[in-house]
């Protein structure tokens, strides 16, 4: 059940940070960096990695672009 929590929360943070990689909507990132977040901490709780996983993948994307944009953009 965690798991599959932990991939509704992949798949929210997914929705977000997939515009956010258009120039100057980079600011979305910041908000689905907390969703994130919390997708990992359940799905690190689950008995399965396949959710904790994901949101590291979606993590990734978002990390590297906030490093492109600078931070902001």
């Amino acid at each position: 059940m965690l798991n599959i929590l932990s991939f509704l929360f992949g798949l929210v943070s997914l929705v977000i940070v997939i515009p956010a990689t258009i120039p100057f909507l980079g600011w979305a990132n910041w908000l689905a960096l907390p969703l994130i977040v919390i997708g990992i901490i359940v799905g690190q709780l689950s008995s399965s990695n396949s959710g904790r996983n994901f949101n590291l993948i979606v993590l990734l994307v978002a990390v590297i672009r906030l490093s492109l944009g600078g931070g902001i953009l």
